[in-house]
């Protein structure tokens, strides 16, 4: 019988004894030479979990050549090393059957050439299959507890800006990575910088991303709303339904307003979904929508040089509808929409402004405890349900009472930590930190000329969330504001 040995270990099991790949090997050759079989080939599966056929390369040659008739016989150490799936064996018993070959298992005994044996492998497989998905709720519990008391499961990356030495629990800060991790913060908040051109900034400059390689739109907004930086630390992040952050035991990196200020913005960015990320030579881009039909206008610009030889853009607007005639608004330029907008400001009474709506300084400041109060009250959720979840493993006597009265307690603290800060905050901002809407409107139409195109798409971004604009070719081409929308309203 031409016989191929398949060995699998997965990586928590490389140190095992009789679980290596070599020791495998070894044991399973002399079976070979005591059967009087003839040996083919090894196919190894190294560092790779059972739980499925399809990621396991050595497994899928193996399934070909018996296909092709090359191997007649399957020998492995344990049923658990060719696979924990019950699924997945019941179908390689099939392919073994279907294509004459035969497959034994050292430990195990099993000869599928007989009715008995085949029975017999079902039977191994589901207690596989069983023991492994207990073996993946104990790690989860584990990586929970640990999480939970403060320490990251980040064991071969950490976040940029932390390092953690082996044998250490504690993470520490890299001060040459967090300086760079304070600068993509800034950028982000104060320059208004997008993603892509932080990550621009950054590459740049030569500084590389913690595994080399270059920043990209996905890395910086990784940062960005990473909550390590303000002393968390977090729990499946690829399972919105597990998701949990505890306080971590390490430093922080960023104040919790910085942090909370640019998730409120990027918030704010994802409402307005630029079809082009504004840049300062369009300042109103992703602001401006027509007035007729209501669709979000697009920008080109005119790019001429001035008498001194300096070049400069000429920002034009025009609605997508138009060119499909589906619309008549006409094509403005950002000086035209400039005026009007101006105009538009000036005409809003501010009494009315003042008496009816919140300052924007009050609405940036509730839009940010906004956030951290539902960050707290989902915490408190999540941790209502590992209660029920504990309480479960407890009642199917999956662990002790002394374990449950552990749990329970670690939940219950962090829940009474949670409901603390949430009772500590704030109902209203600082009255020293608020500006009513009449002076934001006063300082504007004193200083919007004042300002840069840089600061003017800072504050278009930060405070106005749309403008409805139209231009008629019958009024001479020019542009009405017909109504700007205030985030806060």
């Amino acid at each position: 019988m031409k016989t191929a040995v398949y060995v699998r270990v997965s990586t928590d099991e490389q140190a095992k004894e009789g679980y290596s790949i070599r020791a495998q090997i070894d044991k399973l050759k002399n079976y070979i030479l005591l059967k009087e079989w003839e040996f083919y080939k090894v196919y190894a599966d190294e560092g790779i979990s059972g739980k499925n056929i399809k990621d396991r390369p050595a497994i899928n040659e193996l399934i070909e050549d018996i296909k092709k008739g090359i191997v007649n016989n399957v020998l492995v150490y344990k049923i658990d090393r060719l696979t924990r799936n019950t699924k997945n064996l019941i179908e390689l018993s099939e392919i073994f059957k279907e294509y004459n070959c035969g497959f034994n298992s050292l430990m195990e005994s099993i000869d599928t050439s007989t009715a008995s044996g085949r029975m017999f492998l079902k039977i191994i497989g589901i207690f596989a299959e069983f023991e492994r998905e207990n073996i993946i709720e104990r790690i989860t519990l584990a990586c929970e507890k640990k999480v939970k008391e403060g320490y990251t499961l980040a064991n071969f990356v950490q976040s940029y800006g932390y390092e953690r030495a082996i044998g250490e629990k504690i993470q520490t800060i890299n001060q040459t990575e967090a300086k760079i991790v304070k600068e993509i913060f800034a950028m982000f908040t104060d320059g208004n910088m997008s993603c892509n051109g932080i990550a621009k900034n950054l590459n740049g400059r030569g500084i590389k991303p913690k595994l080399g390689g270059s920043w990209g739109n996905v890395s910086v907004r990784a940062v960005l709303v990473n909550s390590n930086y303000i002393g968390k630390v977090r729990y499946g992040l690829d399972d919105k339904n597990k998701y949990f952050e505890a306080d971590g035991h390490h430093e922080r990196i960023i104040d919790d307003e910085l942090f909370y200020l640019a998730q409120s913005k990027i918030g704010k960015i994802k409402r307005k979904s630029f079809t082009k990320r504004p840049k300062e030579n369009h300042y109103f881009s992703g602001t401006v929508y027509c007035g007729l039909c209501g669709s979000k206008l697009r920008t080109h610009g005119d790019y001429k040089t001035n008498k001194e030889g300096v070049s400069y853009v000429n920002g034009y607007y025009k609605c997508p509808n138009t060119e499909r005639g589906l619309c008549t608004n006409a094509t403005f330029s950002q000086i035209k929409l400039d005026n009007s907008f101006q105009d538009y400001i000036a005409d809003i009474n501010i009494n009315m402004a003042d008496d009816d709506t919140m300052s924007l300084e009050k609405s940036k400041q509730e839009s940010i405890n906004a956030l951290i109060r539902e960050e707290y009250e989902n915490a408190i959720v999540k941790i209502d349900k590992k209660e029920k979840d504990v309480m479960k493993l407890y009642i199917n006597e999956r662990i002790t009472f002394e374990q449950y009265e552990k749990m329970l307690q670690l939940l219950s603290t962090e829940k009474n930590g949670y409901i603390e800060q949430l009772n500590n905050m704030p109902t209203e901002p600082s009255e020293d930190i608020l500006l009513s809407r009449a002076d934001i409107i006063t300082n504007f139409r004193e200083n919007w000329n004042l300002l840069t195109k840089s600061e003017k798409l800072e504050f278009l971004q930060n405070y106005i969330e749309k403008i409805t604009a139209v231009s008629k070719k019958d009024e001479g081409y020019k542009v009405k504001v017909l109504k700007v929308n205030f985030f806060d309203e």
